[in-house]
């Protein structure tokens, strides 16, 4: 991709550009995002999407709650920090990498309470530059390691998007198949559509061609069919927040995934950077599921399709119970079998 999902301009004071992902793949809107409300809108109407896009968003929102620095005292500085903070972390539940990034910010604050507002600013835009950094590297790693489990000329199911358009890097899911495809393993993507909100067929397959890997898109529906036809040989998707014990939310429609992986013996992996794991949830019983408006459902995209009236349940996310995936590719390399101590065991490797 040529273009950046995620692009802060100028110092301090500057501001986060946004490419808009509700308008792809018919329109290339960039979103200028001035401030907390602008960010935290972007993020609550999938504007940026992704776990670690998410991440990597927050951390540049909260500079932009901190803007005043200049002309504040440090206890002035220490409670906007906190409250833009908190405000963007209520955007969204179930993403874990949104409140690492807050975290994070927010440690790098405490432990330099010596500095003056002015210099905590560089120090804040340091820090989320670093976010960004990282994200692309793990990035590249995941898909290193990914690349290693799909054999050659293999078809591969992904749900939902997990490219550059929601990483700051080349995504995490994507990025293994975008290995693949570099390593001349001849692969063949198939990408689910993925209702309600279709980032499987706006999103996913525009990356597809934008990279040149040969792909089909099928509807969440023939997965199935598809997997019966021996068309599939490995399914890899993304997560957006992880449990100790390999539990692991993503978009709605992931688990039906990983059910059918299982009943047709193909091996389910998911791809997470470290930052997606949640390791104080003990299970997947506690991760909290975002609810989307009935209103996606009934009028996807401005047509209507349901009657108004009819009563609407829409989770956004599921959780795979860990017995069902066969690895989880991490930066830090596979996690096989996905056990509470390996988990632990791998992520604690340097």
């Amino acid at each position: 991709m040529t273009m950046k999902t995620i692009e802060w301009i100028g110092g301090v004071d500057g501001q986060l550009n946004l490419l808009d992902q509700t308008k792809l793949p018919t329109e290339t809107i960039i979103l200028e995002c001035k401030t907390p409300e602008d960010v935290f809108a972007a993020i609550r109407r999938l504007s940026v999407r992704g776990a670690p896009a998410i991440g990597v968003s927050a951390a540049y929102g909260v500079l932009l709650g901190v803007k005043n620095a200049a002309h504040q005292t440090r206890s002035e500085f220490d409670a906007d920090l906190t409250k833009v903070c908190q405000y963007l972390a209520e955007s969204r539940p179930t993403a874990v990498n949104l409140f690492w990034a807050l975290d994070r910010m927010q440690f790098t604050a405490q432990s330099q309470s010596g500095l003056d507002p002015q210099a905590m600013g560089e120090v804040l835009l340091e820090t989320a530059r670093e976010i960004e950094r990282e994200d692309r590297a793990m990035c590249e790693a995941i898909g290193k390691h990914g690349a290693e489990l799909i054999p050659a000329g293999a078809g591969v199911l992904t749900h939902c998007n997990t490219g550059a358009l929601a990483t700051a890097g080349a995504g995490t899911a994507f990025a293994v198949l975008l290995e693949a495809h570099r390593q001349g393993k001849k692969i063949h993507v198939y990408a689910d559509e993925t209702r309600p909100l279709l980032q499987g067929a706006r999103l996913t397959a525009w990356e597809l061609l934008q990279n040149g890997i040969p792909g089909t898109l099928i509807c969440d529906s023939m997965a199935a069919w598809v997997m019966k036809e021996g068309k599939i040989q490995a399914v890899v998707t993304g997560a957006d927040r992880i449990a100790a014990n390999g539990d692991s939310a993503n978009k709605i429609g992931t688990y039906s995934v990983a059910l059918l992986a299982k009943a047709h013996n193909i091996p389910f992996y998911i791809a997470a950077p470290s930052s997606t794991f949640d390791l104080s949830l003990p299970t997947g019983d506690s991760i909290p599921i975002e609810e989307r408006s009935a209103e996606e459902v009934i009028c996807g995209f401005g047509k209507q399709t349901a009657p108004s009236e009819i009563s609407v349940y829409s989770p956004a996310f599921d959780v795979t119970p860990a017995e069902l995936i066969a690895g989880l590719i991490t930066e830090k390399g596979v996690i096989q079998p996905v056990t509470t101590e390996n988990i632990a065991k791998v992520l604690q490797s340097i």
